[in-house]
């Protein structure tokens, strides 16, 4: 019999057993159901003009977040600027009713940017020194490169320089402000001749988990600050002679201070602002200049969270799939399938191919119509929906598609290893869907991390529509749709246990009596 027959073959017996059918139809139905309905409400009112919530985009289109305080003057054409960045401080929020405390949190900053004017999200090139993590070059507010020294705090004094050639912005870095290294070199294509640049600082929202389990606890955070102690910057070029700010005037200790001009500076929240010092300026900052990501600047919805029926449709699915290629084994009709295929592997292959590629189908064309007008019903219900890519959206669909296919695959493997369905679909839950149900609810980060990176679980990397950046300080949770593989990662583990599972089952069914 040719694999084509054995095929039809299998997907006749899938066919014609009605709660079979039903239940494959049941799960891709809860998907877009859940998908569908609105279950969170929101505060961006109704669509129409201007009534939905505004965002700021970076110049290449992806969601940041953009609040320092920044001291700058106006470039013309080519030109440098040299500091001493001669000391970087900090508060932190404290948890036990105290205000603030003395620290730094891992990602603050202080040094020098370039940047297209002061609106906010404008395109712009830093040099800076950070709380943990060594001098470093941001540009844009996604790109983030380290210096070749790796200069911590503790190596303080630093000197910075941004040198400004055309589109290309280059960033150095020094120990004694004699020998140069460069940390880094950005393209800003449409810089104009005209650009601001000069000192800034900022620093992140500050969180400690309480302890690991984010569902059995919680997280505490706050705003914190960073104060740059900078020297008198050296400067060649054509620029300005008066520095600006938007920044309030801390305690000024000469006449000559900043002028107002418009920055991207917060308004509210700690302390902020610059002051001028025999030697220099004092900037202290408070936010962020970087992308803006679930958990940490801000709310809104993923697409990936409009799937979340994918779990209860992957549920039935493993059931459907366990009981498909167990059933024949307790009502005896395996005897009848393998006198008419003595060649047992081709008809494994064949139940798993079935079962995967209707799953496939039907996952599929579930997860498109929530990816599609998921997003239109939470936003005509108040809720703010995180944008995404055509791309993104295309590989969210088609890999939920290919999660529940998989899973399906294997869920039919286990019911051909242990023969007894009710067995079957108990080890598919173990294997599958228990491993996930742990890691977003009760299991600490650090194990749920393990979990999601070795289990079939894994596959769920293919949901996450939002990257994870590693100048952001965040809990990245699977919760909060984070997963600690990439989206092809957590597929190649999925094959991995569909093909373990299909060649056990294909050694055992070879080895015994029917």
């Amino acid at each position: 019999m040719s694999f084509l027959r054995i095929l039809h073959a299998e997907w006749t017996k899938l066919r014609t057993v009605r709660g079979w059918v039903i239940g494959l139809l049941a799960a891709a139905l809860v998907i877009i159901a859940l998908g569908l309905t609105p279950s969170r409400a929101g505060s961006c009112g109704q669509h129409g003009p201007g009534s939905e919530c505004t965002t700021l985009h970076g110049p290449e289109g992806q969601e940041v977040t953009d609040s320092a305080t920044y001291v700058h003057r106006t470039l013309t054409g080519d030109g440098s600027i040299t500091v001493r960045l001669a000391g970087l401080t900090g508060q932190l929020p404290t948890f036990d009713g105290a205000q603030t405390r003395e620290g730094l949190a891992p990602w603050a900053k202080a040094g020098l940017m370039v940047r297209d004017g002061t609106r906010a999200g404008a395109a712009y090139a830093a040099v800076m020194l950070t709380g943990e993590h060594g001098v470093r070059m941001q540009y844009n507010y996604v790109h983030d490169t380290g210096g070749p020294a790796g200069a911590k705090v503790e190596a303080q004094p630093v000197w910075l320089r941004l040198t400004r050639t055309g589109d290309t912005v280059k960033a150095e870095q020094s120990a004694d402000g004699a020998t140069w290294a460069e940390v880094g070199t950005a393209r800003l294509p449409g810089l104009p001749a005209t650009v601001t640049a000069g000192m800034f600082a900022t620093s992140p929202q500050y969180s400690e988990l309480v302890n690991e389990s984010v569902v059995l606890s919680g997280v505490s955070g706050g705003p914190s600050t960073a104060t740059g102690a900078f020297e008198r910057p050296a400067t060649i070029g054509a620029w300005s002679a008066e520095w600006e700010s938007d920044a309030a005037a801390v305690e000024p200790e000469s006449a000559e201070q900043p002028k107002g001009g418009g920055t991207t500076a917060r308004a509210e929240g700690p302390r902020t602002g610059f002051q001028q010092t025999a030697d220099g300026w004092l900037v202290t900052g408070s936010g962020d200049v970087g992308p803006a990501v679930s958990g940490a600047s801000g709310g809104g919805v993923t697409i990936s969270q409009t799937l979340v029926g994918t779990f209860l449709g992957l549920m039935v699915v493993v059931v459907v799939g366990a009981m498909f290629a167990a059933a024949e084994y307790r009502r005896g009709l395996i005897r009848t399938t393998l006198a008419a295929v003595p060649r047992r592997g081709r008809v494994l292959a064949a139940k798993a191919l079935v079962l995967g590629g209707v799953t496939f189908v039907l996952g599929l064309a579930a997860a498109a119509v929530v990816v599609t007008f998921g997003q239109d019903v939470l936003r005509d219900n108040g809720v703010y929906v995180k944008p995404a890519t055509t791309l993104t959206e295309l590989r969210v669909a088609a890999g939920t598609a290919l999660l529940l296919a998989g899973c399906g695959a294997l869920a039919a493997g286990l019911g051909v290893l242990l023969r007894r369905g009710v067995t079957a679909v108990a080890a598919a839950i173990v294997v599958v869907v228990l491993p996930y149900l742990l890691s977003v609810t009760v299991l600490p980060l650090r194990a749920s991390a393990w979990v999601l990176s070795v289990t079939p679980a894994a596959a769920f990397s293919l949901q996450q529509s939002e990257p994870q950046y590693d100048q952001v300080d965040n809990i990245y949770s699977p919760a909060d749709g984070y997963f600690p593989l990439s989206a092809w990662g957590g597929l190649a583990v999925l094959a991995v246990w569909v093909a373990v599972v299909l060649v056990g089952a294909g050694y055992v069914q070879r080895r015994r009596d029917a």
